[in-house]
């Protein structure tokens, strides 16, 4: 047998086995607070477990899956020091993606990249993770952390997931119930969620030299407070609706901003107007418009404006929509309706007037 004395190890090239064993230590108090009665075993398996006989109660279960990031959001909970947002971001832009079909999400799985395991960091990762899976109502059943020395620096991450829902066949949403006739409702995003970071960091880090502990007025807190505002997630709100009364569609507004996402729920020879004099933008939106300079048609397909999900419903629905809404502590309006395509009115969505209060070049 030859000895190692000497040799290359693990450790050497930057991987640190023991501070991975840490981190699992100390991330278990918080998967804990993200359970489900029918999650099978606990942390620590080559796969998470999910008893699936309770789908027996269902005529035809769809299982719908959804996997996706924070992108640069990352960036500024490194820049900040602060970890135990970013997991929640997470939850919401997979979680809220499954819910637009009718989906109840039942399980996540995470995945973190770091350039350096540094085991209380990990564990606050995955504590907004695990507290994120806890408001929507799902389970945190497994994840990988890896390490990747040269890749990343070693105050460097990213963080990535995956979930499951189910949804019964008959109660599928989307654009085949999708009629002329139906009413737009807007449900207030809590700021700009997770998508369209690389352009506010650009506008407001880059070009305006703006600092993360700058005292912003009109946030009423710091500017990096106000950037790491964690995303809103709305699946037992969705789920809720749908439960109480018919819902047609639901559109999560991420990337590309609220006329694009809200379109692909939206039929061929139909078309969604939205007015934009029922809301005013959140401070945060007029800053970056403003201090950027920027073009309505610009910044509309890149950020969510202040709309993070869109309710399609029959005009039948909208007193009890607005009403459970509002008993959920979630800000909601009609935003506008559900016509026939002409001329005048191209397919998919799109916005129209002036904002309330705020005008875009």
């Amino acid at each position: 047998m030859t000895s190692n004395e000497g040799g290359a190890t693990y450790a050497a090239a930057g991987v640190d086995i023991e501070a991975g064993d840490r981190a699992v230590e100390l991330m278990k108090q918080w998967v804990k607070k993200a359970n489900r009665p029918e999650v099978v075993g606990g942390l620590g398996g080559f796969a998470g477990l999910f008893d699936a006989s309770a789908f027996k109660r269902y005529e035809r279960p769809l299982l719908a899956t959804a996997t996706d990031g924070v992108g640069t959001k990352v960036a500024l909970a490194s820049a900040m020091d602060k970890h135990d947002t970013i997991g929640h971001d997470l939850v919401g832009m997979v979680v809220d993606d499954l819910v637009v079909c009718g989906a109840e999400p039942l399980f996540m799985t995470d995945y973190i990249c770091v350039g350096k395991v540094v085991p209380e960091r990990v564990a606050q990762i995955v504590k907004g993770i695990a507290e994120g899976c806890a408001l929507a109502g799902c389970a945190l059943i497994g994840g990988e952390t890896a390490e990747h020395p040269g890749l990343l620096g070693p105050d460097e991450y990213d963080v990535a997931g995956a979930g499951t829902g189910v949804v019964e066949a008959d109660a599928l949403l989307g654009a085949e119930r999708v009629r002329a006739g139906d009413v737009v409702i807007a449900m207030a995003a809590s700021g700009l969620h997770s998508n369209g970071y690389s352009l506010v960091r650009h506008v407001l880090l880059n070009q305006a030299g703006w600092k993360l502990d700058r005292q912003v007025e009109e946030f009423g807190r710091t500017l990096g407070e106000e950037l790491l505002e964690p995303t809103r997630i709305y699946s037992l709100d969705c789920l809720a609706l749908a439960r109480a009364t018919e819902i047609h569609a639901f559109s999560h507004v991420t990337g590309g901003g609220l006329a694009a996402n809200l379109a692909r729920v939206i039929p061929d020879g139909l078309h969604a107007r939205l007015d934009r004099g029922t809301w005013t933008p959140m401070p945060v939106f007029q800053t970056v418009a403003k201090v950027g300079g920027m073009k309505a048609l610009e910044i509309e397909k890149t950020l969510n404006m202040g709309v993070g999900m869109v309710a399609v419903v029959p005009p039948s629905s909208v007193d009890v929509v607005l009403a459970l809404l509002e008993d959920r502590g979630v800000e909601a309006w009609l935003l506008g309706d559900v016509v026939e395509r002409t001329d005048e009115h191209d397919g998919g969505a799109a916005l129209y007037n002036s904002y309330e209060g705020f005008t875009l070049a």
